[in-house]
């Protein structure tokens, strides 16, 4: 069974119209699925509607194989299970490094702190942060944020990862340093939903790509089918836009 199970999903907004017009994604354990698209094409809202961020209108999610949509009052309990980084951060300011990380999984996991400093440390060593360990967001750059932001995902130890957009905000010097972070989880078998702008890192990191556009999954495949023979022609104009970006070093490439 998928850990994950998107059903004809439909989410709408009263001022906007259709977002999500029926979709469906079956997500497999250890899979790595990045979810590329136009601007507005309802990717982001999709991650959204998974974390329980945003109501649904119509379809169900299953997490192994659990309901998990529209379920207001237990969200914060399927939050521990989907973990979600923004490319906002959403550090405290007013807590160090550690105690950003310590939060969730003390207060709203309940668990021994000393046992999550522990994890917390060794994650922090893995992304090359434990020296910043004690220092305030104010004191750390946009990729350390990130980074941050990314260990506080894993020390909830939840059964699926959603990244959106996570380098969307940073100095293209600063989006290398967070991208490998987000192979290593990968090549260590974490179920991910990655949405990116960045095609390199797509094609590199994906087990499959599914391409929306217009709220509907247009086109799913293989990293090197889709990004060497797109099936579709919306496709193909999507990608041949980013291939105009580049040559024009406008992207932001890895």
């Amino acid at each position: 069974m998928p850990i994950l199970q998107i059903k004809n999903l439909v989410k709408s907004y009263k001022e906007a119209g259709g977002v999500l017009k029926g979709v469906s994604l079956d997500v497999e354990r250890g899979e790595v699925v990045v979810i590329l698209g136009p601007s507005g094409c309802g990717k982001s809202t999709l991650l959204r509607c998974v974390n329980g961020l945003e109501s649904i209108q119509g379809g169900e999610i299953y997490l192994d194989g659990e309901l998990i949509s529209n379920r207001a009052k237990d969200m914060h309990l399927i939050r521990q299970r989907v973990g979600m980084v923004f490319q906002s951060y959403d550090l405290f300011p007013n807590l160090t490094v550690l105690k950003n990380v310590l939060l969730g999984p003390t207060k709203a996991q309940k668990r021994d702190k000393a046992q999550v400093t522990e994890q917390a440390k060794k994650l922090l060593a893995r992304v090359g942060l434990l020296d910043k360990i004690n220092s305030y967001p104010k004191e750390l750059s946009g990729g350390q944020k990130q980074r941050v932001a990314i260990v506080r995902a894993l020390c909830m130890n939840p059964e699926v990862l959603l990244f959106d957009e996570v380098t969307a905000a940073l100095d293209p010097e600063m989006v290398r340093e967070v991208l490998d972070v987000m192979m290593d989880l990968a090549k260590e078998g974490r179920t991910m939903l990655i949405v990116t702008h960045q095609m390199e890192f797509a094609r590199a990191v994906a087990d499959r790509i599914v391409f929306i556009d217009d709220g509907l999954i247009v086109e799913e495949a293989k990293p090197d089918e889709f990004f060497t023979a797109p099936k579709t022609e919306r496709a193909k104009k999507f990608l041949d836009a980013f291939k105009f970006e580049k040559r024009s070093n406008y992207a932001d490439g890895i």
